[in-house]
């Protein structure tokens, strides 16, 4: 997979420089450098030492990504959102892992992606996963279809620069319409698993904002978005609030309430796509169990 450039500067700088701006990452460099990647000026290998000036033709191929044959292949459909060349969205179902761990090697969305990239005989066979949802959660999951988009998609992530938002239904009436929780999160020491806000001064910092939707006498259906990506950020924050997610079966275990699972879609996701300069913004469906689940709650008004 090849990417090239010509270079506008007129002064001239450093081919390691140019590969920088244009968000190439140490990693990537010594992974093209060692891994039988090339990086050519003027379709001339060179070093990153070397200069470059206005003009010049900088190309970077990157070295073969093999798939991981630990990753077995699941046959299962997977429902694709949005794909082009560099990324792919996916809604994932409720239930279903995104990434493998010890209980499931076998059928995860990240077995099922790799089925659907060997089908298609892509050059990258390996899965690179973007953003990630708990089991039970539903909704879009971002991959990367080769280690470069995957970098920018890291550093984009850090700096804020990809939006998710959910769709949530949580207990109770909210006072106000639109609010922001800001309180860091930390590890709960009773619980390998859950989470807790945590005192003054601990914790990692965490900021969910919110919007209510609707409301019925009993519950509310929210939008979402999360600020920082904390591990269980979303239902954390909401039982901090007393507004327990609909279903939780970790933070709100007696609501089940004929919802088998905690109320959370990731319904919208919007990122920017630099090799192709657009801006991707996708939306999934809310699913059948959570619609469900709400058009009994506003029948019983």
């Amino acid at each position: 997979m090849k990417f090239s450039w010509q270079v506008q500067d007129e002064s001239p700088q450093h081919l390691r420089t140019f590969l920088t701006r244009k968000r190439i990452s140490r990693a990537l460099l010594k992974s093209i450098k060692f891994n039988g990647g090339k990086i050519l000026v003027n379709e001339q290998p060179k070093r990153t030492n070397a200069m470059v000036t206005a003009g010049d033709q900088v190309t970077v191929e990157l070295p073969p990504e093999p798939g991981n044959p630990h990753v077995v292949r699941s046959r299962q459909p997977i429902d694709v959102i949005y794909e082009d060349q560099d990324y792919l969205v996916v809604n994932k179902p409720p239930f279903l892992p995104t990434v493998q761990s010890a209980r499931n090697q076998t059928d995860t969305l990240v077995n099922r992606v790799k089925n659907y990239y060997a089908e298609r005989d892509y050059e990258s066979q390996v899965v690179h996963v973007v953003t990630r949802l708990d089991q039970d959660t539903s909704g879009l999951v971002l991959f990367a279809k080769h280690r470069f988009a995957h970098t920018i998609m890291d550093q984009d992530l850090r700096q804020h620069r990809v939006q998710k938002y959910y769709l949530a239904m949580a207990t109770g009436r909210f006072a106000q319409s639109h609010g922001l929780i800001d309180a860091p999160i930390e590890r709960d020491p009773a619980s390998f698993i859950k989470r807790r806000v945590a005192s003054a001064g601990n914790g990692k910092p965490s900021k969910t904002e919110y919007w209510v939707l609707e409301q019925t006498a009993t519950d509310s259906l929210l939008k979402v978005q999360l600020h920082t990506g904390r591990t269980h950020q979303i239902r954390v924050h909401f039982s901090e609030l007393h507004h327990l997610l609909i279903g939780d079966p970790l933070y709100n275990e007696t609501s089940f309430r004929n919802l088998q699972r905690q109320a959370l879609h990731c319904f919208s996701l919007k990122f920017e796509n630099v090799f192709r300069g657009k801006k991707i913004d996708v939306q999934a469906p809310i699913p059948n169990d959570m619609l469900e689940y709400w058009k009994k709650e506003k029948d019983k008004e």
